[in-house]
C-alpha cells in the first residue's frame, strides 16, 4: 500500500515538473515572439509581411464560412431556448437583451475561439511538428534564421488581428440568427429586432468579447507552436501533438473565459 502511494506521488511529481517546464517554455516562446512583433523592425529583424498575410488568410479568411454558419445556428438556438424559458415568466420580450448580452460577452467569442483552435491551433502544431521531426527547424538555425521570428511571430500577429475580426462577424451572425426566429415570435420585423439590439448593447459588451478574443489568440498560438516544437517520435508524434494542441487549447479557452466572466461580472 505504501509502495503504491509512493509511486502515485512520484508520478504526480513528475507530471507537475513537466507541466511547469512546459509552461515556462511556452511563456518564453510567447515573450520572444512578442519581442519580434513589437521591436523586430527597430532591431533590423522585422516580421515578414508576406508570411503574416498568408497566415491571416489561413487563420481568418478561410474560417469565415464555418464561423458564420455555426454562429448563425447558435443564435437560432439561443433564441429558441430564451423565448421558451422567458415565456414561463411572461417576459419573452426580454429575449432581445438576453441574446445580445450573451452573444457579445460569451458565446460569440467562445464559439469562434474553439473553431479557430480546432483549425489553426492544430495546423500550427502539425506544421511545426513536421518541421521539427524532419530537422527543418534545426536547418533554419544553421542558416542563421531565427525559428521564432520565421514561424511563430507571423502566426501570432495574424491571430491577434484575425480572431477579433472573426469574433465581430460571429456576433453579427448570431444576432441575425436570433432575429430570424425571434422577430416573428415577438410580432415585430427583423429590422426592428436589430434596431432594439443595437439600442440595448453597450460598448462594454463588445469590448469584453474583443478583450477575450485577444487573450484567446495568444493562448491558441502559444499552445499550438509550443506543442509543435516539442514533438518527438516521428509521424506518430506529430499526430499526438496535434490532438494534444487542440485539447489543451480548448481547455485553456474555457478556463480563461470562466476567469474573465468571474472578474468582469462581479
Amino acid at each position: 500500500m505504501i509502495d503504491v502511494g509512493l509511486r502515485l506521488l512520484n508520478r504526480l511529481g513528475r507530471r507537475t515538473v513537466m507541466a511547469i517546464d512546459a509552461l515556462g517554455y511556452a511563456a518564453g516562446l510567447l515573450g520572444e515572439a512578442m519581442a519580434f512583433v513589437i521591436t523586430g523592425r527597430r532591431r533590423g529583424q522585422p516580421v515578414r509581411l508576406q508570411a503574416v498575410v498568408e497566415q491571416m488568410r489561413q487563420v481568418g479568411v478561410d474560417a469565415i464560412p464555418i464561423v458564420l454558419l455555426l454562429s448563425l445556428t447558435v443564435g437560432l438556438m439561443l433564441a429558441i431556448q430564451f423565448i421558451a424559458t422567458l415565456r414561463e415568466f411572461g417576459a419573452q420580450t426580454q429575449v432581445v437583451l438576453a441574446v445580445a448580452k450573451s452573444v457579445t460577452r460569451e458565446f460569440g467569442v467562445l464559439i469562434t475561439g474553439i473553431l479557430v483552435a480546432g483549425r489553426s491551433g492544430s495546423a500550427f502544431a502539425a506544421r511545426i511538428g513536421s518541421m521539427s521531426v524532419s530537422q527543418e527547424v534545426d536547418a533554419l538555425g544553421v542558416m542563421g534564421i531565427d525559428p521564432v521570428r520565421y514561424l511563430v511571430a507571423p502566426a501570432l500577429l495574424a491571430m491577434l488581428i484575425m480572431l477579433p475580426v472573426l469574433t465581430i462577424l460571429a456576433d453579427a451572425a448570431a444576432i441575425l440568427g436570433a432575429a430570424l426566429y425571434s422577430a416573428p415570435m415577438l410580432d415585430m420585423s427583423v429590422q426592428t429586432y436589430l434596431t432594439q439590439t443595437l439600442a440595448q448593447l453597450t460598448p462594454r459588451d463588445v469590448y469584453e468579447g474583443l478583450a477575450k478574443s485577444v487573450v484567446f489568440a495568444l493562448l491558441i498560438t502559444v499552445i499550438g507552436v509550443a506543442t509543435g516544437f516539442s514533438v518527438t517520435g516521428g509521424a506518430e508524434g506529430v499526430g499526438r501533438a496535434t490532438t494534444r494542441a487542440v485539447v489543451l487549447s480548448i481547455t485553456a479557452l474555457i478556463v480563461a473565459d470562466m476567469v474573465f466572466s468571474f472578474f468582469l461580472n462581479r
